[in-house]
């Protein structure tokens, strides 16, 4: 298990830097993760994406498909490749405190 550290943050991450104590996230830890996605900020649809899929996850416990995260944020697959270049499962579900999606996202 490794150790991410961003000013006075502390988080267990898995190999692929997703949070292992997703429990633990707020957004702060989200502000954290980013930076390790290269994001030095979040803006409005960034919070709009990640609000989305932890409500979503929180409901169903598993990650939406692209499809829908794209219908109910009102984003094209392409404004969330901008806003998280790494893509919806690795880079934004990792910000969004979400276990390492399987498949759907």
């Amino acid at each position: 298990m490794a150790t991410l550290e961003w000013q006075d943050i502390r988080i267990a991450v898995d190999d692929d830097g997703f949070m292992e104590m997703p429990k633990e996230w707020n957004e702060r830890v989200a502000l954290a993760l980013a930076s390790t996605e290269g994001l030095e900020s979040l803006g409005e649809d960034h919070w709009k994406v990640i609000n989305y899929l932890r409500k979503y996850y929180e409901e169903n416990g598993i990650a939406p498909m692209v499809r829908r995260l794209c219908k109910e944020t009102g984003l094209s697959l392409q404004q969330i490749y901008d806003l998280f270049p790494s893509g919806p499962a690795k880079g934004a579900c990792k910000v969004a405190g979400l276990a390492r999606p399987t498949g759907c996202v």
